[in-house]
């Protein structure tokens, strides 16, 4: 990474910053759709795994997920054989959710969100929204660290520096504006009814 005078090796870190940033808010995002709201979602049961063949198995590679209406969850099982093990899985799960078997599927009714579950899923979901706040403050310090090291190696000029410190600043206030917009929104979600 020694190219100085164009920009390539600031580029190349400010490239490498936001990579690293975008996986911190997809972990938001994936986090946030675990919350669940009163609506069903078939990304509820993301992490639900099922005993297949001896394997723990997510749900969704062993079953069909369909919404029905907006507050219920009907799993088809590829094999009628898997019903008890899906159930199971779900009772055992942190979801909080009863499902209901029959010869076919199972439904999964979701109860609607009293006042005080919407403000305690409100708290967790901020929470969640400060620990990505957290994280992408410390890929910047990482990635300012590392134009630091390159200044000290003479690798880059102090003013490639300085734009590389401006650049990592403009990336992380971006994605901390992106981690208060998905909070926004599932804030809204939450509170609906």
């Amino acid at each position: 990474m020694v190219t100085s005078g164009d920009g390539i090796v600031i580029n190349e870190l400010r490239e490498d910053t936001a990579v690293r940033m975008d996986k911190t808010l997809a972990s938001l995002e994936a986090t946030f759709a675990k919350i669940r709201t009163g609506r069903a979602h078939p990304s509820l049961l993301d992490t639900i795994l099922v005993p297949y063949y001896g394997t723990d198995t997510p749900l969704k590679q062993v079953a069909n997920i369909t919404v029905e209406e907006a507050r219920s969850l009907v799993i088809t099982p590829w094999e009628k054989s898997l019903i008890p093990a899906v159930e199971k899985a779900i009772l055992k799960s942190d979801l909080g959710l009863t499902p209901s078997a029959s010869s076919d599927n199972v439904r999964l009714p979701m109860p609607a969100l009293t006042e005080e579950n919407r403000k305690d899923l409100t708290r967790v979901a901020r929470h969640e929204a400060e620990n990505a706040r957290v994280a992408l403050r410390n890929i910047r310090r990482d990635a300012n660290s590392d134009l630091k090291e390159l200044l000290k190696d003479k690798d880059i000029s102090e003013d490639e520096e300085k734009l590389g410190l401006e650049m990592i600043q403009k990336l992380t206030d971006e994605k901390v504006a992106d981690v208060d917009k998905v909070l926004a929104a599932k804030e809204t979600d939450l509170m609906e009814n």
